[in-house]
């Protein structure tokens, strides 16, 4: 009899609240919070859609979730303690499921649909190209935001950081900061030079990653190819004259994988406000002429801004997967609150085929 009565049961209803938006919505059986709250026209940050960006993470207030794949691979041990889960890979377990996700910037341009094709390539290292995309309608973007690529014959999209400060009638030539992938379809093409008559199917702009107000003191992380969006923000900060003590610390492997150095002595020349540039090599061999830091750089935050509360500074990352997850697990032991540490976290391919 009880078995009957399970079969027979009417199914529990569940519904989800999404602060800030004030949004209630039902999900159906098997749905996901942000699929079913796309349906119901609620504005949920997102780009992916599989996990892997982040960009529609959400602090759980009220009930449970269930999730469709490993929240820890995109988020770090600390969010999850704290609450975070990501939209796109979960499923309500309760009857009421309240959830709160960060308010987009104030001045975030509404996404355009465009085409581009590239206009100049420059080598920075062995590995990373700056590639200078010309748009048939100028494209507007906050300094942090990122792009959507696309062409026929590519497997899926891929998203690239503007490099650039972004201008108030939108810029229609646009920079980007790109590392090859070995065995990427996209960067594998691009790096072998086969497309330059290529016209791309791009839309802009994506992501939450911006400079919050305030005049907090700024640690700024950048790994890679993750200077990008921070060159954009920075550059956006210096034309503006945000007065705030900044550190930018830059993580390479060796000397011949820095780049944009002349960039950044610029911009720390023009800042209002303490400003100061530590780049950290992690593998740069003992018997060269480098009398800088080595090691991992998330190493040297605790003393880059003399004279700083770091536990009352604000923290923006970007880099690869490693270095963010090390970047907030040292940025929180430093006494900074999760809720002021912002990244941009630089999967590819390889990290998405890792995933359940």
């Amino acid at each position: 009899m009880s078995f009957l009565k399970s079969i027979f049961k009417p199914k529990e209803t569940k519904y989800v609240e999404v602060a800030p938006f004030g949004a209630r919505f039902e999900i159906p059986g098997g749905q996901t919070i942000l699929e079913t709250a796309l349906e119901n026209g609620v504005p949920y940050p997102h780009n992916c859609t599989v996990g892997t960006c982040g960009s529609c993470k959400s602090k759980l207030q009220e009930g449970r979730v269930r999730a469709l794949s490993d929240f820890g691979y995109t988020l770090s041990q600390q969010e999850i303690a704290a609450g975070y889960i990501l939209a796109c890979q979960a499923i309500p377990k309760d009857p009421l499921t309240r959830l709160e996700v960060e308010s987009p910037a104030a001045d975030a341009p509404p996404v355009i649909q465009c085409k581009g094709q590239i206009a100049a390539t420059v080598q920075l290292t062995h590995d990373i190209l700056q590639v200078s995309i010309e748009l048939d309608r100028a494209a507007k973007f906050i300094a942090g935001q990122y792009i959507n690529i696309a062409y026929e014959g590519l497997p899926a999209p891929r998203n690239y950081s503007f490099a650039d400060a972004p201008e108030r009638e939108g810029r229609s030539l646009v920079k980007f900061f790109i590392r090859k992938v070995p065995g990427g379809a996209f960067t594998e093409a691009l790096f072998a030079g086969e497309l330059k008559d290529v016209c791309f199917d791009i839309s802009a702009p994506y992501g939450g990653f911006y400079l919050r107000p305030g005049s907090s003191p700024m640690i700024c992380i950048a790994g890679g190819s993750g200077l990008a969006p921070l060159l954009s923000l920075l550059e956006d900060a210096r034309f503006k004259r945000i007065k705030r003590p900044c550190a930018l610390l830059f993580g390479a492997r060796t000397q011949a994988d820095l780049y944009a150095i002349e960039q950044i002595e610029s911009i720390a020349n023009a800042w209002t406000d303490q400003f100061v540039f530590l780049p950290v090599l992690s593998h740069e061999a003992a018997d060269t002429d480098w009398k800088g830091a080595r090691g991992l750089v998330t190493e040297f935050v605790e003393d880059v801004l003399p004279g700083v509360d770091i536990a009352s500074a604000d923290g923006y990352m970007c880099g690869p997967p490693g270095m963010i997850d090390a970047g907030i697990a040292k940025l929180t032991a430093l006494g900074i609150d999760l809720e002021s540490i912002y990244y941009d976290k630089f999967t590819d391919q390889s990290h998405a085929a890792k995933m359940p």
